[in-house]
């Protein structure tokens, strides 16, 4: 992991003295609840890590907890629900669904928890702040991508991830929609769900690579779709899709390495963690925060995944930060 200076690149509240103020002289520490759709995938590890590094500086304390798997809601319910009970000074929040979640996001505001929400959106103006990646504009830009490497012709699936999910929802229509806008020439043959699970999206993929045969385009929409899509395709001799990925880990890098995969748009889940709770701590100091914050998101390809910058994305020391 690069410098702090280097890698968050001028991050912004400017809160660690108000912390220090706040844990001085006695008083009790204050603790920040951070609640992942998920814990399995490098994304969500990196978001912890940016979590901490934000929790030392301040003198916070993060108590961190998310659902085994993304499609669980329910699971992502009651672990609010607890943090609210156990009266956390504040939660940062990736909602899994963003309708279901505003129950417990408008619960927290009424008990005066403030809520930050990342990664994803939630149908309530309940928060304090939202730090996510544009996920429209970083559809759009693998669209762009996808309309470049076709040549402006073809035929298109997408592996989606699932109804309810805001982030990935707004991915997935800002990809439609500028494959539309742009590239009429392009059809978008399918786009079946995977479910935020890798053998599921595994299994879509093929289903929909057979049910259409002319198929040279392929966008997947998160890390495990993306997953389950690469390997779909590594599993088909002479294979000549275009696959646009989403996220990044080990093997989806090394899939790019080697032209399974022809680009990934990558976020900034480090800087993601570390701007949510650095926003929870100026708002408990009293100070103003963005209401919203969008992260830009990053095209990678062969051509420059080993540029320092990229390699601080897709390639984070989380051994500085996790135990």
């Amino acid at each position: 992991m690069k410098s702090r200076r280097t890698v968050l690149g001028g991050l912004g509240v400017g809160a660690a003295t108000l912390l220090f103020e706040a844990s001085c002289g006695g008083e009790k520490k204050r603790v920040i609840g951070v609640v992942p759709k998920g814990r399995a995938h490098l994304f969500w590890q990196s978001v912890q890590a940016g979590a901490i590094l934000a929790s030392r500086e301040t003198g916070v304390e993060i108590s961190w907890n998310g659902p085994a798997s993304e499609t669980d809601f329910n699971g992502q319910l009651q672990i609010v629900d607890s943090m609210i009970n156990r009266r956390v000074d504040a939660i940062c929040l990736a909602p899994i669904d963003k309708k279901a979640m505003v129950s417990v996001v408008e619960r927290a505001a009424a008990q005066k928890i403030p809520v930050v929400i990342f990664d994803s959106a939630v149908d309530t103006d309940k928060f304090i702040s939202q730090i996510a990646t544009d996920n429209y504009a970083a559809g759009a830009l693998a669209a762009e991508r996808m309309g470049e490497i076709l040549g402006g012709k073809g035929e298109v699936v997408i592996v989606a991830v699932q109804p309810g999910a805001g982030s990935t929802m707004a991915r997935e229509s800002g990809f439609e929609e500028t494959i539309a806008k742009k590239f009429p020439e392009i059809k978008i043959a399918d786009k079946r769900f995977g479910m935020a699970d890798y053998a599921k999206s595994l299994s879509v993929t093929e289903n929909m690579l057979t049910a259409h045969p002319n198929t040279n385009g392929l966008f997947a929409s998160n890390e495990s779709s993306a997953a389950g899509a690469a390997q779909a395709l590594r599993g088909r001799t002479n294979s000549k899709i275009k696959m646009v990925g989403f996220d990044s880990s080990a093997p989806l890098i090394e899939d790019l390495r080697k032209g399974v995969i022809d680009s990934l748009v990558v976020q900034q889940p480090f800087k993601m963690g570390y701007e949510s709770v650095m926003a929870a701590v100026a708002h408990l100091g009293g100070k103003p925060v963005t209401k919203i914050n969008n992260l830009e998101p990053k095209l990678v390809m062969a051509s420059n995944v080993d540029q320092p910058e990229i390699q601080a994305l897709v390639n984070p020391d989380l051994k500085k930060y996790l135990p």
